[in-house]
């Protein structure tokens, strides 16, 4: 995971690598993640996550649907996906 964050421009991009280029999870990685920062910075920002280029079969699909706001409003409107994001986020012991 890559984070840059620009606090006086209010934006913060991440970059992640799935571990491997046929990952099922990319998606599910990537929108726990945007999650975690919605939940964890101020509403000013502005987020922008997405794949590494050249690291995952279906790059460019997965970051169409975590940049497209309401696709992650209504993945994030399914209860059953909310709870598996939740278990992603949750710390464990």
């Amino acid at each position: 995971v890559s984070p840059q964050v620009n606090d006086a421009q209010s934006t913060v991009s991440v970059e992640f690598t799935p571990t491997i280029p046929h990952c099922s999870m990319a998606t599910l990685i990537g929108l726990s993640i945007k999650v975690k920062l919605l939940r964890s910075l101020p509403e000013r920002f502005k987020l922008d996550v997405h794949i590494t280029p050249g690291t995952h079969a279906s790059e460019h699909a997965v970051n169409k649907q975590l940049a497209d706001k309401e696709r992650v409003a209504a993945a994030l409107e399914n209860s059953h996906l909310l709870e598996v994001v939740n278990q992603c986020l949750s710390a464990r012991s």
